[in-house]
């Protein structure tokens, strides 16, 4: 009788996947498929990060030569600029056309650019261009996927069981951005192409599995397209984002690019730009960005401290790197070769946070409401920045994975809660649209994330980092005048050198000078430990700066998740 129970249920699971949307375990079916597409797209916003210098090495091309810099960049940040540009939109569409449809559509797109990504014929600038192309393209199809799962589940599941849903999919696909830096580690390790081989056969299942299992259960409402706002919306934020991606870069003399004409015309621009697209939204019949929206008092605040909250992580995981490529790393004995590998490694405490509060905070905020379960996330995540404030640069491992745990549990109990009280507060017919501008917020907090603390980060080390290097340089034999001209060189070169894991000061003085030292003062300038030890207090400096600000951050995000919403809005408004 067990046994023939047992039949049954699996054969009733099975028939869910080509069963119609009533089914009764094909709210589970969504849930799985959409987990997946957002592990796979989350994953591949990180795997890249720390297999740079792998691709870089298979391409033959050096990114920290000066005109390399853009690659660098864009090869780094372009797949999260366009993200964050599109997601709105393919939201938007997923509400006209059908939110399945575009997801199918974007699951089938990033396998596509995968295969295309992995047989790079070119080196040099050439093969550069073509990755960062085909990453762009991957990109608009990670963004169909982000813009409709959550609305996809919003659909699917009551609102007993969103907070829980949501906080499965919402954590795996943050925690896919940690596991993409040990999966890329270990993948480039062996061969650069396999970072976009990987996604080829998980990317073929899930296409196949998605077009024929989901369904769309939500209101679509057909429309019009409001191309002025898609156009003036792409432009705004693109010129405002390159803008601040190009500020971190050395210009005129300056250690940064903030005075740069170009950059002040992206930003200043951006800005007039996005302007501009707030004001056709309000006369046009059908926008792409229902402002209206931001009359919900839990999808404005819910919205505000998801931003902060982007922003406060993305910085948190680019300082963590550095910290342990940089430093940790090569003084407790690791090769900077070896050093991106065992950081995705070290900080895998930070995911086991976030997968062990994520799905529990949402099924708790289904329970309890979501509002205090976000603001204790948020508060949980600025006591763990106080902790790594006062750690020492040399720490002891343990404190350092307590202090990352506490982060990831922090980030884990509001992810869930947070994307609940938005996705639940709006009309079901604008579900893809909200879902799209969530994603939007994470994705540009993400973007901001790296202009904001690289540049604080900056602005620390420039102030003692110049001193101490020339100092550590001319006492290992470095003639003096050598000395001062790359210590007077921007710290952007070194934070980058020990982001991609290579030996800062090998790549500052290069083979030539090294070869008129003597051979045991170029062996400890080229050592393991010189370059830690000399940089330690002006990165600490640094990491002051950028760890008051994650807590404000936090501590803002933790109010704005407590604001009520009014009286009129309280409860499951898709309903």
């Amino acid at each position: 009788m067990t046994d023939t129970l047992e039949a049954s249920k699996k054969s009733g699971f099975r028939g869910a996947l080509a069963a119609g949307a009533d089914h009764p375990h094909y709210k589970w079916v969504a849930l799985s498929n959409t987990t997946l597409g957002m592990l796979i797209a989350t994953i591949n916003s990180s795997i890249v990060l720390i297999s740079l210098p792998a691709i870089f090495n298979g391409i033959h091309l050096n990114p920290l030569s000066p005109g390399n810099v853009s690659y660098l960049l864009w090869m780094l940040m372009g797949y999260m600029l366009v993200s964050a540009v599109l997601v709105v939109t393919l939201g938007r569409l997923g509400d006209m056309f059908g939110r399945v449809r575009i997801y199918n559509l974007g699951f089938a797109l990033f396998t596509i650019t995968s295969i295309a990504l992995s047989l790079d014929p070119f080196n040099g600038g050439n093969g550069a261009l073509w990755l960062i192309g085909w990453r762009v393209l991957q990109a608009v199809g990670g963004a169909m996927l982000m813009a409709n799962s959550a609305a996809i589940l919003t659909d699917a599941f009551p609102a007993a069981q969103r907070g829980m849903a949501l906080g499965v999919n919402i954590v795996a696909g943050i925690a896919g951005s940690f596991i993409g830096l040990v999966v890329g580690g270990v993948l480039a390790e062996w061969d650069w192409r396999a970072i976009f081989w990987v996604n080829v056969p998980i990317g073929v299942i899930g296409t196949l599995w998605a077009y024929r299992s989901l369904h769309d259960t939500g209101l679509r409402r057909p429309g019009r397209i409001d191309w002025w706002g898609n156009l003036t919306f792409a432009a705004g934020l693109t010129a405002l984002l390159a803008g601040i991606t190009y500020g971190i870069q050395p210009y005129g003399g300056h250690s940064q690019g903030w005075t740069n004409p170009w950059v002040l015309a992206g930003l200043i621009g951006g800005v007039a730009i996005l302007g501009v697209f707030a004001l056709i939204e309000r006369h046009v019949a059908e926008p792409m960005f229902p402002l209206g929206l931001f009359k919900i008092r839990a999808f404005s605040s819910g919205n505000v401290a998801g931003l902060l909250a982007a922003i406060a992580r993305g910085g948190l995981q680019f300082m963590l790197i550095i910290w342990l490529q940089g430093i940790w790393l090569p003084l407790h004995g690791y090769s900077y070769e070896s050093t991106p590998l065992w950081a995705g490694i070290y900080l895998l405490p930070l995911t086991v946070g976030f997968l062990a509060a994520g799905p529990i905070s949402g099924h708790l905020s289904d329970k309890y409401g979501p509002r205090l379960f976000g603001a204790v996330g948020l508060l949980v995540m600025a006591l763990s920045f106080g902790g790594l404030l006062i750690l020492p640069t040399d720490f002891s491992y343990w404190a350092f994975a307590l202090l990352v745990f506490l982060n990831g549990l922090g980030g884990g109990l509001f992810a869930a809660p947070n994307t609940s009280q938005i996705m639940s507060s709006v009309p079901a017919h604008l579900r893809g649209a909200a879902s799209g501008m969530r994603a939007t917020f994470q994705n540009a907090g993400m973007v901001l994330s790296i202009g904001v603390f690289f540049s604080l980060m900056i602005a620390g080390l420039s102030s003692s980092l110049p001193s101490t290097l020339s100092t550590g340089l001319t006492s290992q034999g470095v003639p003096a005048a050598a000395a001062n001209q790359i210590a007077g060189l921007p710290p952007v070169g070194t934070l980058f050198a020990a982001f991609l894991g290579y030996n800062p000061i090998q790549s500052l003085l290069g083979p030539q000078l090294l070869g008129q030292l003597p051979p045991d003062n170029a062996a400890t300038l080229t050592g393991r430990e010189f370059f830690p030890h000399l940089v330690a207090g002006p990165f600490h400096d640094g990491l002051v700066i950028v760890f008051w600000l994650a807590i404000a951050m936090a501590v803002i995000g933790a109010l704005a998740s407590l604001i009520k919403p009014a009286k009129h809005q309280i409860g499951d408004t898709a309903a």
